[in-house]
């Protein structure tokens, strides 16, 4: 694992899936929904929409029943290679009240498969502390197994 930035987190992983379907697993709703977010949690809304300045909505839900909405925006989309999102802004590049990070997923073709780079951008040193105390490498790297078995159909 390396970082840019000392404010960043990255994980790094090879998948055995193609590059096009794991951007279409990150930018289709009804896909993104089923590996979103390591089990027991799931998300019960997504909306995606792929233009600069569009929504990067999803509303995840913990194995209480308590919902988590995360609204955020799409700042660019690079189809099959690249998606960056953040909750910094919301639609329409309007400012969020609680910023927390910007997500850049790096889709690189390597063989027959994927060089998957997702980074998480913070602030500050708290923020990263934070996001790392509440589990991203554990979280991100269920996550990323989990859309592997979607793509290959082996989750539902």
């Amino acid at each position: 694992m390396t970082t840019e930035n000392t404010y960043d987190l990255v994980l790094e992983r090879f998948v055995d899936v193609p590059p096009a379907k794991v951007y279409e697993a990150w930018t289709t709703p009804e896909i993104l929904m089923k590996w979103f977010c390591p089990d027991p949690w799931k998300v019960v809304a997504c909306e995606v929409n792929l233009v600069p300045g569009g929504a990067f909505n999803t509303t995840m839900q913990g194995p209480d029943g308590t919902q988590f909405p995360n609204m955020g925006c799409v700042l660019e989309a690079v189809p099959g290679r690249k998606l960056v999102f953040t909750d910094a802004l919301l639609a329409g590049f309007r400012p969020s009240a609680n910023p927390f990070m910007t997500g850049i997923v790096e889709i690189i073709p390597e063989g027959n498969g994927t060089r998957y780079r997702a980074t998480a951008l913070h602030k500050d040193e708290e923020t990263k502390k934070k996001h790392e105390e509440i589990g991203f490498h554990e979280g991100w790297g269920k996550a990323l197994e989990q859309l592997v078995e979607v793509i290959q159909g082996t989750r539902g």
